[in-house]
């Protein structure tokens, strides 16, 4: 065991943040801390590295390990360049480096009296050096910088020189090269594009060390964490797995809660029915009674409600009218700022019920694509062009959309005016503002406030064109997971932009990824993208005809084909739900059986072995078949 956290409690003021939060973290493990906001997850990370104090609890870290912290906001950094800070991580191997160089600049001027001595000091001295990585700490420095996003020059800017975004990740390369016992991290991801949080699932992943995380991106948790501590409603639970493994394992559990709760309070009002009764008998034997049972009654473990009343955001995405077959024609489209150019001659398609995600790194244009459509910045050339009976909504991550100087209510009523004041409250209700927040000034609210108010006007505009530059940002899981569900059922056409893989792989069922100022088209959602670009890398080492061959051949698979294709892949998956069920139901059955076998009853009665031996192979003979078609289905 590595670190244990013993029954911790928080508050600030009035408010309990954490309560009884306990767990611990072996050697190696990646750990994620999830909850939605405002549930003490980055203040349970500065509890643990001893930031914060706790009201009451512990926190024990394994004798002489080391644990390094990256917070969400910065301060002020050090190192006369990127790679110099970087490292700095490593002033015992700069230290050593030093040392080494001195002795042999000394080596020609030592006397041979002593010249013994002295290269025994460097070869010790040397030993040591190469044991804790002297001679590769600089290249993977450097490895650790390119992977992060930083090569060529950027190695040598000044620190000075960085936005707070780059110096978040040259802090984040610094604390992954000195190499910790534990690493802390909170929201490491928020300044990196989709390539730096590749290299980051996979550099964490084979991490030797372990790893606590805070993060919101569901899709960088899967590939890293095996286990998930859930801060939900200030308790803490642990589950053994990555965040899909939570969830599944978490629904359960609230199904098995809420029952034992219902349970519970069934019989907590059957008791009290039961002593009000004793209580009415007026005999003293029965007053005792009653009394006895009220005793236990308060010595019983209440179980917290379900918290069934914070269901969390509730948003239904509806359409007022359809649009026609072609949505949007974004024609032959030229657009720079300053004189550079951000894409040239861009051209692609909207249609009716695409869902379509634009992906690409940071500064490519993505958030400038939609802006162009959205008439909010002007471009130099070509055309865009929407179609018939189009109505679109339009979702800015800036929110610059919201005036700062109305209330949430005067927000939204002054938007859509013809809606009722109860209509605006019931609406606020379900974006998790009542009673007073509808009455706070846009300017006072969180990013995550100004989202849920953003997502609130989108829904009453009942629009049948969707456009969403990064929705996910600053909304806590279960917020996402209600946007999802939303556009799942959303019968309207949707665009968007996101850096939030998982969002994108349930949303999404074409992706445009734009690199180098060209859109490059994938049909299917993420995943689906993602096997597409492995496949196209294959035809690399063919040449220019025949790579051209296959690119034109992967390009004509239209949206009908699209369509036919998600439909038959649906067909596979519900038969080999199917298949499994039935391979459990025989599984179960089989190991009743085996119990059977061994009962004394049935062990001396040759008639009941004969009995149960036929059933047993029979079984086996549709295991057997059912694992050849599980298979076969499964390839398909």
């Amino acid at each position: 065991m590595l670190l244990n956290v013993s029954h911790i409690y928080k508050s600030f003021g009035e408010d309990k943040v954490i309560t009884d939060a306990t767990f611990t973290v072996d050697e190696g493990a990646k750990v994620a801390i999830v909850g939605n906001n405002g549930t003490g997850k980055s203040t349970l990370l500065k509890i643990i590295i001893g930031e914060l104090p706790a009201d009451e609890g512990e926190v024990t870290l394994k004798k002489d390990a080391t644990f390094g912290y990256l917070a969400q906001y910065q301060e002020d950094h050090y190192g006369s360049n990127i790679l110099n800070t970087v490292l700095s991580a490593r002033e015992d191997l700069l230290d050593m480096e030093k040392r080494l160089s001195e002795m042999e600049d000394k080596m020609s001027q030592i006397d041979s009296s002593e010249m013994n001595s002295f290269m025994d000091s460097y070869h010790k001295l040397q030993h040591q050096f190469d044991l804790q990585g002297g001679y590769t700490f600089r290249s993977e420095a450097i490895g650790i910088l390119k992977g992060l996003g930083f090569e060529g020059d950027d190695l040598y800017k000044s620190m000075n020189e960085l936005s707070g975004g780059q110096k978040t990740r040259v802090s984040l390369g610094r604390l992954l090269a000195s190499s910790p016992d534990l690493l802390l991290l909170d929201e490491p991801i928020n300044h990196l594009d989709l390539n730096s949080i590749v290299w980051l699932e996979g550099y964490l992943s084979s991490y030797k060390g372990s790893v606590i995380i805070v993060a919101h991106d569901r899709f960088f948790l899967d590939k890293i964490v095996d286990h998930v501590v859930d801060l939900s409603y200030g308790r803490t639970a642990v589950y053994n797995g990555n965040y899909t493994a939570f969830t599944k394992q978490k629904e359960i559990y609230m199904v098995s809660y809420e029952r034992s709760y219902e349970k519970q309070q069934k019989e907590i009002e059957h008791q009290k029915a039961v002593i009000e009764k004793l209580q009415s008998f007026n005999r003293e034997k029965s007053i005792k009674r009653a009394e006895s049972r009220k005793k236990l009654l308060d010595k019983m473990d209440v179980m917290d409600a379900p918290d069934k009343d914070s269901q969390g955001m509730r948003l239904t995405l509806e359409i007022e009218k359809e649009s026609g077959k072609d949505v949007l024609d974004f024609s032959h489209v030229t657009k720079s700022y300053e004189n550079k150019n951000i894409f040239t001659d861009l051209s692609f398609e909207v249609h009716k019920g695409d869902k379509i995600a634009i992906l690409g790194d940071n500064g490519t244009g993505k958030t400038t694509i939609l802006k162009c459509i959205n008439g909010l910045v002007p471009f130099e050339s070509g055309e865009i062009k929407f179609g018939a009976n189009v109505t679109v909504g339009y979702y800015d991550q800036e929110q610059q959309g919201l005036d700062d100087s109305n209330t949430v209510f005067s927000e939204l009523h002054n938007a859509y005016p013809f809606l009722t004041e109860t209509k605006v409250r019931n609406t606020l209700a379900a974006f998790m503002f009542t009673e007073d927040d509808v009455f706070k000034h846009i300017s006072e609210l969180s990013g995550g406030e100004r989202g849920r108010v953003s997502l609130a006007k989108l829904m009453l505009s009942k629009s049948n064109l969707l456009i969403l530059d990064e929705p996910t940002n600053h909304l806590d899981m279960d917020s996402k997971e209600k946007l999802e569900d939303a556009l799942n059922e959303y019968d309207g056409t949707l665009l968007y932009v996101s850096h939030d893989r998982y969002f994108v792989n349930r949303t999404a069922n074409i992706i445009l990824e734009l690199s180098n100022g060209k859109l490059t088209k994938y049909l299917g959602n993420y995943d689906d993208y993602i096997a597409k670009k492995e496949q196209l890398s294959m035809v690399t080492s063919l040449d220019s005809n025949e790579a051209l061959a296959v690119n034109e051949s992967a390009s004509k698979l239209d949206y009908k084909e699209q369509k036919r294709i998600e439909a038959e892949k649906r067909k596979l998956q519900n038969q080999i739900s199917k298949i499994e069920e039935r391979i459990e139901e025989l599984e179960n059955h089989q190991a009743e059986i085996e119990a059977e076998f061994l009962k004394p009853e049935n062990m001396t009665n040759s008639a009941k072995l004969n009995e149960l031996t036929a059933e047993q192979n029979q079984i086996k003979a549709e295991l057997e078949k059912l694992y050849s078609q599980w298979e076969e289905l499964s390839e398909a």
